[in-house]
């Protein structure tokens, strides 16, 4: 007796395949883009799909690779990122693009002009970036007189070390911006924010070299991840 006609078990749905109501772009234009679950907006940045497997199943393959976590994703390289199958290198580019955009969305939503008067302030504007990347990037925030960020300067990425984190690449732009004071902030990509010993190498040159320069180091600022520690709460400063 042959089987009833119909899609094959396990046989994965094409977007076109959907009722219309189902899928992303559509739920997007009727329910607005707060609608759509992570799947479905990461479905339409992909576009089509690949190897036999629909956008949507494309999107979830993904997430379930770095357990839903989009921050996983933004801090993978595009080389990392195109390894998975149906992820060529155009894909990838746009993953990252997409993301970079949502990180600088998020950046614009902080008020401009507010000051960084207190390590979680200095959290708040550099977690977004900093506590998910795989290798150590180490920040100067160059402050103005009512210690608002005037420029954020990234000094070095890799292993921090006194060698690689000279004082003049520190305060080059602190003196060209004229800047009152400034705070280092560098990441821990293991997630564990403890200074090292040479984050306290590292600090206490810069500290030295502040003082000569008259442009105070007001903290230093180690970001894990969901967490951090600072030097001058800490009266390691």
């Amino acid at each position: 007796m042959s089987e009833a006609s119909g899609p094959a078990l396990g046989k994965t749905l094409s977007i076109r395949e959907l009722p219309r109501t189902e899928r992303p772009r559509e739920r997007l234009k009727q329910l607005g883009a707060r609608a759509l679950n992570v799947s479905e907006l990461l479905a339409i940045v992909l576009g089509t799909g690949a190897g036999g497997r629909s956008t949507l199943t494309l999107a979830q393959d993904i997430l379930t690779q770095v357990d839903g976590s989009l921050r996983r994703i933004a801090a993978q390289p595009v080389a990392t990122l195109r390894a998975g199958r149906g992820i060529g290198p155009a894909r990838a580019i746009v993953i990252h693009a997409a993301l970079e955009l949502g990180r600088r969305m998020a950046d614009e939503e902080r008020e401009e002009g507010v000051p960084m008067r207190s390590p979680r302030d200095v959290f708040g504007v550099f977690a977004g970036r900093l506590q998910d990347l795989p290798v150590e990037e180490f920040h100067v925030a160059v402050l103005d007189a009512q210690h608002r960020l005037e420029r954020d300067v990234t000094v070095t990425r890799g292993i921090l070390n006194s060698s690689l984190v000279h004082p003049r690449e520190v305060f080059r732009e602190a003196i060209a911006e004229r800047a009152a004071a400034i705070i280092l902030v560098h990441n821990h990509p293991s997630g564990d924010p403890s200074p090292s010993v040479d984050d306290r190498v590292v600090t206490e040159q810069l500290v030295s070299a502040g003082r000569l320069l008259d442009i105070p180091v007001h903290d230093h600022v180690i970001i894990g991840r969901g967490r951090y520690v600072s030097f001058a709460e800490t009266g390691l400063l």
